[in-house]
């Protein structure tokens, strides 16, 4: 499973979230951490919505709802499971 983090530099709502997802042991993804500042298009479409989650879907991005930046480790774990699985099953 791969995960992708669309995130830019200062933002503490996306280090928040990259520091949970690091600390989720339960079941194995890679994670890539993309910055949005470095392409004009991922600037454009995500600005104003860091930090966006999604994940590799057959070759191609599906988003994760967000996760409540209050959200411990254990409700992102939970969510990601029962999202994850949703998707699986389809």
């Amino acid at each position: 499973m791969r995960l992708i983090l669309y995130s830019k530099p200062g933002c503490h709502l996306c280090e928040g979230l990259e520091e949970k997802l690091a600390q989720i042991h339960s079941f194995s993804f890679d994670l890539e951490v993309r910055d949005i500042t470095t392409r004009t298009d991922w600037l454009q479409a995500y600005q104003y919505e860091v930090p966006v989650l999604c994940y590799d879907n057959n070759g191609k991005e599906a988003q994760i709802p967000r996760p409540s930046p209050r959200a411990s480790v254990a409700q992102l774990e939970q969510l990601l499971q029962k999202y994850l699985k949703t998707r699986d099953s389809h």
